[in-house]
């Protein structure tokens, strides 16, 4: 911006040509430095914004957060005592089957009496204890037998029945998958645990063999769940980072409400993403990565992603910056909030003109407000169909809960090493998720996939109907 001079042009004209140009250098290297500190201040606030992101603001996972800069908790000063409240649904322990009945009887009265009168004895109270067996392994030993053939001499040699031949037997085997995927344990954890409670000794590469039949017991339930998924009217569909031998891949996930179906691929694309859905057509909730946004069909678009994107900006310097984002913030707030309790009538128009107003006030503006209101602009079909179709859920929580422990996996183990150990991790990470939803113990039905896959039979897949 040029300058304005303090003085008439008369005043400039007799200025001394020396002078003049001092003057005209001053003014330029006033205008550079202008501009080297709107740089710096445009900067700075960037790199400011960048600290100041966490997981409240922005799409950075609560793990990310600084322990030093969480906010301390506010609580309430309550009358209520703390515990269960007056009418909560209690857990009480189940009695389980017995395995041995101990016969309580009273003690003498105080009275002096040791007889009871006939007829009054009878139980009040079953205390019930759980305690572990004895833990004792079931060692069978398969003596092989050879002799020759009476008629020609051939000798002949007895063969391993089918289902023995691994050499751990479908329980032993199940409890090393269990411990090694459901649970996440390394390796050397699940041989120290071996060795400690079961009293057997096993090497990591015998529980690597035991991982991979396993993986390959749960193939056919693993198809089957990916089945199951695109045959979903409403699917969460979100992808996280894998590594596989320090090279960058990706974890997808499409999941509903029966079944979570999991999937490594080497890139984060369309392409990945046909794969994972094949001729799925249903209604897609996720968040705003490009190739969701282009979704032909039905699509909900994550609030929560857009609530932290608002947050974030109701924190900058700007006030013009700052006012949309708090105003934005309050819209979406109230629009998530209607998931629960669906506005009437008059709430409806007066939310949708106050915030169709307020976006299109925001959208040619320059800067990270006139961003969010154009993407707004461009999803404003995507926003409010949780309000329209029944089923459909305002976030993509559902799906992030579904990575949560993939993440975990992957932190702790670097990923993986081959293409045979993301088949593993695709298909114990489907099998351990499914189970919970369908509130079902995943050892039992493990024991019956591996049985099936010693016996070269098909697993019983009526569970997951």
């Amino acid at each position: 911006m040029k300058a304005k001079r303090p003085f008439s042009d008369d005043d400039w004209q007799s200025t001394p040509e020396p002078v003049k140009q001092y003057i005209i250098s001053l003014e330029q290297t006033i205008a550079l430095l202008i501009e080297k500190v709107e740089a710096l201040e445009k900067r700075t606030e960037k790199l400011e914004s960048s600290a100041s992101k966490n997981s409240q603001n922005s799409s950075k996972p609560p793990s990310s957060d600084s322990p030093y800069k969480k906010p301390a908790i506010k609580r309430k000063k309550s009358k209520r005592k703390k515990g269960a409240q007056k009418g909560h649904k209690g857990h009480k322990q189940k009695l389980l089957e017995q395995t041995q009945e101990i016969l309580i009887l009273p003690e003498d009265c105080d009275c002096g009496c040791a007889t009871l009168r006939p007829g009054t004895m009878e139980p009040y109270y079953t205390h019930q204890e759980i305690e572990l067996p004895e833990i004792k392994m079931d060692v069978l030993h398969f003596i092989l037998h050879k002799g020759k053939c009476s008629k020609c001499g051939r000798l002949l040699k007895a063969k391993m029945p089918l289902s023995h031949q691994t050499g751990y037997g479908p329980r032993v085997s199940a409890l090393i998958a269990e411990m090694s995927g459901i649970q996440g344990n390394s390796r050397k954890t699940v041989h120290d645990f071996c060795k400690s409670v079961l009293n057997f000794s096993i090497s990591t590469g015998a529980i690597q063999k035991v991982v991979d039949r396993a993986s390959e017991a749960l193939a056919p339930v693993y198809e089957k769940i990916g089945e199951l998924a695109r045959k979903s009217d409403i699917n969460h569909i979100d992808e996280t980072s894998w590594f596989k031998n320090g090279m960058l891949h990706w974890l997808w996930v499409m999941a509903n409400r029966t079944v979570g179906y999991f999937m490594i691929h080497q890139n984060r694309s369309k392409e990945a993403f046909l794969e994972l859905i094949q001729d799925w057509t249903g209604i897609l909730i996720s968040d705003n990565y490009g190739t969701y946004v282009k979704w032909v069909n039905l699509r909900q678009t994550c609030l929560a992603h857009l609530i932290r994107k608002a947050k974030g900006l109701s924190e900058k310097k700007d006030p013009v910056t700052q006012h949309f984002g708090r105003e934005i913030l309050k819209e979406l707030q109230l629009l998530c909030h209607w998931a629960k309790a669906p506005p009437d009538e008059k709430p409806w128009r007066d939310f949708y003109q106050r915030f169709i107003d307020l976006i299109f006030d925001h959208h040619q503006e320059e800067g990270e407000a006139g961003t969010l209101a154009r993407s707004l602009i461009r999803q404003i079909d995507s926003l409010w169909v949780f309000l329209e179709v029944s089923g459909v859920d305002p976030t993509n929580n559902h799906a992030e809960r579904m990575l949560r422990f993939g993440v975990l996996w992957r932190k702790r183990s670097k990923g993986t090493q081959s293409e045979k150990g993301n088949r593993w991790v695709e298909r114990i990470l489907s099998f351990k998720q499914t189970c919970q939803m369908k509130s079902l113990p995943s050892f039992p039905l493990l024991v019956d996939a591996i049985d099936a896959y010693f016996k070269e039979q098909k697993p019983n897949l009526c569970w997951l109907a």
